[in-house]
Formats: structure tokens, C-alpha cells, sequence
């Protein structure tokens, strides 16, 4: 999943230099690139919780 990210990221970079010729062209691309950013990031947040949570359940079931 994190190489997809990676590569859409970078496609979306890639893309945006290839289209940016026009204001209204780059406020777009930088308005999608920030909405797409904010998912990734609470999809990360959400898979570090869980990775905390589990933490949590194994050092309960240790002792």
C-alpha cells in the first residue's frame, strides 16, 4: 500500500508539472494533492492506533 501511495504521489507531482501552464490548472491540482494528503495521513494515523492498541493488548495478556 505504501508503494502505491508513493507512486500516486509522485504521479500527481509529475502531473501537475506537465499541466501546470494555467493558474486556475495549479490551484486545482494543489487542492486535489492536499485533499489526497490529508486521506493518507488518516490513514497512517489510523494504522499507528491500531499498531498502539495491540501494543496495549499484548502487555495486558503479559502480565
Amino acid at each position: 500500500m505504501e508503494k502505491f501511495v508513493t507512486g500516486l504521489l509522485l504521479g500527481m507531482v509529475g502531473g501537475a508539472l506537465i499541466v501546470a501552464n494555467s493558474k486556475k490548472t495549479r490551484a486545482l491540482v494543489k487542492m486535489s494533492q492536499d485533499e489526497i494528503k490529508e486521506k493518507i495521513d488518516a490513514y497512517i494515523d489510523e494504522k499507528l492506533e491500531g499498531l498502539d492498541s495491540e501494543e496495549k493488548k499484548t502487555k495486558k495478556s503479559a502480565q
